[in-house]
């Protein structure tokens, strides 16, 4: 009899898992290149149409005060899988194409470091990812889930691709930062579809998400990376999207070109989307919509963008919508200062893992913010870093942010009070400078950086 009970009981043991594993919501990560925080419809309308975005900010939580921890290619891309600042894992530049000495044509190295003759500290940033780093890919695996990635990559050639990092399946990926073009040839030796002859890259990367879904039948959750390589250079909109800019107030030329870009990748998501709901599964679909930096183009009100004054509100802060229905409090704005860090530990904890059990995270689990759109108090500023010109680095904590440079020069801004960091602060502020100096210095030196250090 109690063999009988023993047995019944472990059936509904399992039972109960299995259920919770069916439970488990699917997970889809947008991630955008190059789209400044006010290149959204609903911010700029007069500028972009992104219907959209702009639902998709209706059915979520809208983070209005989101930054990428390093605002350039790979370093963002690095802190998003690993939930590590660029800065610890010492990949604090874009991994260079193949005309650096380090690479050949095929954007492959053997070298694991490359420095920047115009870099003032000779930072050596890593050419990849290592592959002894945890991925938010490997961590889901563990939860049970299937991971595709599809899209642009930029952190390591061929032995660091996707599936060298715990997904499962890759679509579209190259060893390059941007493509060629957006219509065929993608990329100069046809690494990616060499057999498409016409479909605009955007809405073939969407093509191949939407087939993805439609056919998926494995009884595990998924997650799906979809890396768009737009809105990046070679700033070519889609031929029949172009005309509805050109001409506006403020998108002449390349601007026109790069709103139509953002206007497809808005159509893209739409497409993800509808098919998320024609297979049922939109309600247990969780969608995280963020971009890696600013834009190319300075966008008011903020200054910056991903190539000048970089760290500045323009260049550093990012769209950061979640739609989870029925957990996510839909049409509110969140103020929690929050970074791309963040993304890891609440992939994990939203998928029933710890994100206590990974070493050295950086980031801070956003579900019970998520959950509760409530103010998420870090204790501790968030800090951007890069490795290319003066300014270096950046200390968000409260309103006030401190700007750091490599020759030791010092800004301070109330970045509520002055969106457009027009007005430094620094002189009659001694005591906050200081304050944040000092935490600054200690991060450093947690980091393993403080020998590049400019703050003295």
């Amino acid at each position: 009899m109690s063999r009988i009970l023993l047995c019944i009981a472990l059936f509904l043991l399992v039972g109960v898992d299995a259920k919770s594993a069916k439970s488990k919501p699917n997970v889809v990560l947008f991630f955008v290149d190059d789209l400044g925080w006010n290149n959204l419809g609903y911010r700029n309308p007069d500028l972009f149409e992104t219907p959209n975005i702009d639902q998709l900010a209706q059915d979520g939580t809208d983070f209005q005060q989101a930054y990428s921890a390093s605002p350039t290619c790979s370093p963002s891309r690095s802190t998003l899988v690993t939930g590590k600042h660029p800065a610890r894992l010492k990949l604090v530049r874009h991994i260079p194409s193949g005309k650096h000495p380090d690479f050949d044509e095929w954007d492959r190295t053997d070298a694991e470091f490359h420095l920047l003759e115009q870099d003032p500290a000779q930072f050596p940033s890593r050419n990849w990812l290592p592959l002894e780093e945890t991925t938010y890919a490997e961590a889901l695996k563990k939860e049970g889930y299937y991971s595709l990635f599809v899209g642009k990559w930029h952190l390591g050639h061929e032995p660091y691709h996707p599936v060298k990092n715990g997904f499962d399946r890759q679509i579209g990926t190259s060893n390059r930062g941007h493509p060629k073009g957006y219509y065929p040839p993608y990329t100069p030796f046809k690494e990616i579809f060499p057999e498409e002859t016409e479909r605009y890259l955007t809405d073939k990367l969407t093509d191949e998400t939407v087939g993805f879904i439609e056919d998926y039948d494995k009884e595990q959750p998924f997650m799906i990376s979809l890396w768009y390589y737009g809105v990046h250079t070679p700033n070519t909109g889609r031929k029949d999207l172009v005309p509805r800019f050109e001409g506006r107030k403020g998108l002449e030329g390349k601007r026109a070109q790069y709103a139509a870009q953002v206007m497809a990748v808005d159509e893209s998501i739409g497409r993800v989307r509808a098919a998320l709901k024609a297979r049922g599964i939109d309600k247990n679909t969780v969608i995280i919509f963020t971009s890696d930096q600013g834009s190319l183009y300075e966008w008011a009100p903020y200054r910056g963008g991903k190539r000048v004054d970089t760290l500045c509100e323009g260049g550093a802060r990012v769209p950061f919508i979640v739609s989870w229905p029925g957990v996510a409090k839909a049409g509110v704005q969140n103020d929690s200062i929050i970074q791309t860090t963040d993304i890891f530990p609440t992939l994990v904890e939203l998928a029933g893992g710890d994100p206590a059990e990974y070493k050295d995270l950086d980031g801070t689990s956003l579900l019970a913010t998520i959950k509760n759109n409530s103010v998420l108090e870090r204790g501790k500023p968030v800090y951007g870093y890069r490795a290319y010109q003066d300014l270096y680095v950046s200390a968000r904590e409260g309103d006030w942010k401190l700007l750091g440079h490599r020759s030791g020069k010092l800004w301070l801004y109330n970045v509520e009070e002055d969106r457009e960091e027009k007005n430094d602060l620094a002189e009659k502020n001694p005591e906050k400078v200081q304050e944040l100096v000092s935490k600054l210095k200690a991060w450093e030196k947690e980091m393993g950086v403080e020998q590049y250090s400019g703050v003295q």
